[in-house]
Formats: structure tokens, sequence, C-alpha cells
């Protein structure tokens, strides 16, 4: 059995109270009135305690690509930005489109142990959309999702297929939403700082239209589709009629699209390069928009690892990506929290309860009886980004430097502590007594 561990004097993220929680063997139980000499107690000092975060878009880059990141380095850094699951995208070197790489990803997530991962299996073999992988087969693996992320299915008529195989599995098709024709060879969003720099530019349209077909082909199938890495306004509005349709589609958002426009490229910085790319600013006011009134389903950071190397490059020729997995909780509460968008109650539901309700994973809550996957934070505590102090292999970040509030304390998986900050107090009282 485990000692008893108890987050002391913290605040309970959906109703605000002052409460004691408890957590033995790996779930939350009634907090004892003298817990005894070998329990543990953080002291939380009104710091909000909470379900785990959980991602859905998380790139992982193993297999083949460790240069980047691992699944240990990965994961930790998860923990540390107080996430207790991730769903790990597929574009790996190989692919992972086979039951054996799902498997192995399930092994390789645990035996690092810091958070819970969670397989997206590819929609094509070697995502390459001429061919479906065996879904019900890596359904059975334990995949979650699937996706040809980093690739769109460019060919509706296998979409179609897509969704049609995959219903009996009752997991969604995760789409890069992005027409290659509209794309063509652009860079960035498609505006005056893509002129002024001389890049080629990728509307918002390119994004827009492929979601207002896959929403067509969930209704004409009945299968489900998520919109990964929603990023223009009309992408929103596509995700909002399709909900007034009452088809089974579901879409995220990330923080970049939420604090930055596409002037933060600024003079071809290569960390504000992803795709989508940073859109205008009449498309983030959108995404705030869209935040506030339930269209976005949840939050996912498409945390995206590349090498210094990599992102050394000219900027045409660097790839697409930024990390995000330490820097999202603090960019939420301090850029849509701080300024009034969303009650903390809500902003918190959007990293945990929600992605577990698209994704259809386990409920994880504060009452006795579930899981211990928790996280502690701090809304008010103040820090500065700093790249170099990440546990991501990582650097790529356009927010280095900035000042953020919210600070992740401590983070437990199955009631184990995963992440602690060393600012948090841990003490075993002496005697019952002492522990009063």
């Amino acid at each position: 059995m485990s000692a008893l561990t108890l987050f002391r004097d913290a605040t309970h993220w959906r109703t605000g109270e002052r409460i004691t929680l408890a957590v033995e063997d790996g779930v939350v139980v009634p907090a004892p009135r003298s817990p005894g000499a070998h329990a543990r107690v953080i002291h939380a000092n009104g710091a909000v305690v909470a379900p785990g975060l959980v991602d859905l878009h998380v790139h992982l880059r193993e297999p083949g690509q460790a240069a980047k990141e691992t699944i240990e380095s990965g994961t930790r850094a998860a923990a540390a930005g107080g996430f207790t699951a991730v769903a790990c995208m597929p574009n790996t070197d190989p692919v992972v489109d086979t039951p054996t790489w799902v498997e192995w990803l399930r092994r390789r997530g645990e035996a690092a142990g810091h958070c819970r991962v969670l397989p997206i299996a590819a929609v094509t073999l070697g995502q390459r959309g001429e061919q479906l992988a065996p879904l019900e087969a890596l359904a059975r693996a334990g995949a979650v999702a699937f996706s040809d992320d980093g690739r769109p299915i460019v060919n509706a008529g296998m979409m179609r297929r897509a969704l049609e195989t995959a219903k009996p599995t009752g997991l969604p098709i995760v789409c890069h939403e992005e027409d290659p024709g509209l794309k063509a060879d652009g860079v960035m969003h498609e505006g005056f700082t893509a002129t002024r720099l001389g890049l080629g530019g990728i509307p918002g349209a390119a994004e827009s239209v492929m979601c207002r077909r896959d929403a067509d082909l969930a209704e004409l199938t009945g299968g489900r589709v998520h919109f990964a890495h929603v990023s223009a306004a009309r992408s929103f509005d596509a995700l909002r009629d399709a909900k007034r349709r009452g088809l089974a589609v579901t879409g995220e958002t990330c923080p970049h699209y939420w604090v930055l426009s596409d002037e933060a490229v600024g003079d071809y910085d290569t960390n504000a390069k992803m795709n989508p790319p940073l859109r205008s600013e009449a498309d983030r006011e959108a995404c705030l928009t869209a935040i506030a009134d339930g269209t976005v389903d949840c939050f996912a950071t498409d945390h995206a690892p590349h090498t210094r190397d990599e992102k050394s490059r000219p900027f045409a020729e660097a790839p697409f990506g930024i990390v995000g997995l330490e820097t999202a909780l603090a960019l939420t509460l301090t850029h849509l929290v701080g300024p009034g968008h969303l009650p903390l109650e809500r902003a918190v539901e959007l990293w945990t309860d929600a992605p577990r309700r698209v994704f259809g994973l386990p409920e994880v809550s504060l009452e006795p009886g579930s899981q211990a996957d928790l996280v502690l934070f701090d809304p008010e505590a103040a820090w500065t980004v700093d790249p170099e102090a990440f546990h991501s292999r990582g650097r790529n970040t356009p927010f280095a430097g900035w000042r953020l509030k919210g600070r992740v304390l401590v983070t437990m998986l199955g009631g184990r502590v995963t992440h602690a900050d060393e600012r948090v107090g841990f003490e075993r009282p002496l005697t019952a007594e002492a522990a009063r």
C-alpha cells in the first residue's frame, strides 16, 4: 500500500472552496481527520488543484526522430506543464500505422512513467493517402484516434472510406485541414506581413474549405471528425455550423492562435513558423470569440519540437512547428483568464474534462474513488519563459523572455508525484497530533 498524501489548503478548481484532498493507493480518498505519522503533506497555500491536464495533439517524435524529442523528454516536459496524458501523433519514422507500433508507443510511455501516452495511429499506410491503414486492428491495439497529421487527406473518396471504416470503432479522424493547391509553396499566413517579407503566403481558405468538406463527409457517413489546430476565422465558422447541424464534429485550437498574430514573425523569426500559420489579427479575435462562445471543444498544444540547426535555416527552409507543453497553462491563465475572456473554471475544463470527452477517455475528478491524476498550480505566480530550462529537447518557442502568470507546482500520476516545483513544501507529520 502507498502512503497517504494530503494536499492541504488547496483551492478546488471548480467550486473555489478551500479543501484538503487525500490520495492513497493511486486514487482520491476521503480526507481523514487524523492522517497519521506516515502521511505526506503538500502545503498548497491556496493553490488550485484540478484533474491533470490532457493534450490531444503532441509530437513526441519517436520512433525515429530522437534528436528532436524522445518519449522520455517529451513526457517529462508534459509533467512539468501539468499534463498527465498526451495523445501523440503518428508522423514519425516509421509512421505509426501498424498495431505493433501502437503497442510499442504504449510500452515506451509506461516505461518513462511521467504521463500517460495515448497513441494516435495513421489513417493511411505511410500517411501517403493511398491505402487505408488497418483501423480496427489499430483501435484494438490501443489507438485513441486516427490521423495523418502533418498531411491532409486530400482525396475526398479516401476520407469518406476512412470515416466509414473508423465508425464501428467509435474513434474520430483527426484532420489536418489543408488544401495543398491553396497552400502551394506558402510558408506563413497570406497577408501584409508575408508581402513585406517577400514570403509565400497560405490563405485561411486553405484550411476552411477542407473543414467544410469534412463536415459534409461526417454528415454523409455518420463518422466522427475532429478538426486539429483550428486557426482561421472561416474554419471556426465551419465548426460552429457543423455543431448547428448536429454533426459529430469537434475541434481544438492552440494557445499561439489566441495569443499571437502573423506579425509575430517579425523579421523572419522561425520560432514563429508553424502550420497552420499564425493568422491575421482578425483571425486571432475570431479564435477568442470561438473559445468564449463554446465553439471550440478543447485546447491542445500541437507541441512540435525541432533541433536548433533546423530552426536556424532561412525562414522558407526551416520546418514548421513550436513547442508548447511547458507554456500552455500559463498562456491560458495569462491571456484568457487574466483579461476576462474565460473564467478559471472553464479554462481549466478545456484542458481537462473537455479533451477527455472528445476522445472518450476515462473521467478524472477530485471525488473519492477517482484515479489520482492531478495538478496543483498557482494561477498568480509569475515567471519568465526560459527555453534553456525546458525539459523538452525543443527550444523552438516564440515566447522566450515573456513574463507569464501561472506556475505548475505539483503533477501527480496515479498517486505518484511526477513533477514538483522546488517552492513546494512537503512534510511528514511526526505524530497524528502534529498533523492536525
